[in-house]
Formats: C-alpha cells, sequence, structure tokens
C-alpha cells in the first residue's frame, strides 16, 4: 500500500474516530470520496487535452 502499513492505518482511523465521532464519519469518507472522484475526472481532462495538442502537432509537422 506504499508504505502505510496496516497498524498505520488502524491509528489514524481511532484518532479520527475520537476527533469527529461516529455521527460525522460517514459524511467525511462520502465527502473526500466525491471530492477524490471529482480531482481524478479534472485531471483526466487535462491530460486529454495535453493529448489531443500533441496529436495535432504531430499531424502538423507531418504535413
Amino acid at each position: 500500500m506504499g508504505g502505510v502499513s496496516f497498524g498505520s492505518i488502524v491509528i489514524i482511523a481511532v484518532v479520527a474516530l475520537l476527533i469527529f465521532g461516529p455521527k460525522k464519519l460517514p459524511e467525511l469518507g462520502k465527502a473526500m470520496g466525491s471530492t477524490l472522484r471529482e480531482f481524478k475526472n479534472a485531471t483526466k481532462g487535462l491530460v486529454d487535452d495535453d493529448d489531443d495538442k500533441t496529436k495535432e502537432k504531430n499531424k502538423v509537422e507531418h504535413k
């Protein structure tokens, strides 16, 4: 998982539970998930735009 052990995840979860409480955690998880999804879609759009510009540039150079 990239340097994060299971023990670290458990400690982070316990601290989050103590700070935010059990009622807020599902809301925070949902908000974080939608934020990550939105970020992923936005960055995918940027990469797709760069690919399109590169393809157009290559077409012009080959003519």
